[in-house]
């Protein structure tokens, strides 16, 4: 999974259910694996399905997208403009 993860390129973003159909996994699995042992990956890539962060990490997530020149508006990002695969 975190496999998956790294190959998302910067600039793009993916969301929990694509990267867990790479896997074989659920969403939230994939959202559980990344919470609790991500932060060695570009974890802040992978989004929920509508284009939102999650929080806890909300803020430090858009600001890291932000930085590689994903458009956030509000606390959502344009998955039909950077979204991946």
């Amino acid at each position: 999974m975190f496999d998956a993860v790294e190959r998302i390129p910067a600039g793009r973003v993916s969301t929990y259910g694509a990267v867990g159909r790479l896997v074989g996994v659920g969403p939230r699995r994939v959202a559980r694996a990344l919470s609790r042992g991500g932060a060695a990956v570009p974890w802040y890539r992978v989004v929920r399905a509508d284009g939102t962060a999650a929080e806890p990490v909300r803020a430090r997530q858009l600001e890291l997208l932000a930085g590689e020149g994903v458009p956030v508006r509000g606390s959502r990002v344009d998955l039909a403009a950077v979204g991946w695969p």
